[in-house]
C-alpha cells in the first residue's frame, strides 16, 4: 500500500527521531525523560499522519501539525536536558523547517 504519509519528509524524519529516541540507552534516574520523550517522539510521528489524513490544507490537518511540532519541540527538550547528541538535533531541526512548510 502506498501511503501520502510514506512520501511526506516530515513524516519519514519523525520516525527516524522516534527511533532514535525509543533506542536510546537513558541514564539511571531519568525514566520520567524517558517516558515523556517516547510519548512526545510517539505524538509526533501520529500527529503528522492524523494532519495528512484530515487535508494538508484544512484547519483540522494544519493544527495536528501544531500539535505535532509541539511533540517535536518537547523532543528536543528532552535530547537538549540528556546531550543525545548533535545528529538528533539536526534531524529535530530538519522535521522542525518542514513542519512549519506544512502548518503555512
Amino acid at each position: 500500500m502506498n501511503l501520502s504519509i510514506e512520501s511526506l519528509d516530515a513524516y519519514r524524519i519523525s520516525v527516524e527521531i522516534n527511533h532514535a529516541v525509543a533506542e536510546h540507552t537513558y541514564p539511571q534516574g531519568r525514566a520520567h525523560l524517558k517516558d515523556q520523550g517516547i510519548r512526545a517522539a510517539d505524538s509526533l510521528v501520529l500527529n503528522i499522519a492524523e494532519g495528512m489524513g484530515r487535508g494538508r490544507q484544512t484547519k483540522a490537518g494544519r493544527n495536528h501539525f501544531r500539535i505535532a511540532r509541539g511533540s517535536l519541540l518537547e523532543v528536543y527538550a528532552v535530547a537538549d536536558l540528556l546531550k543525545m547528541g548533535e545528529d538528533l538535533k539536526g534531524k529535530i531541526r530538519l522535521a522542525d523547517r518542514l513542519l512549519w512548510g506544512l502548518i503555512r
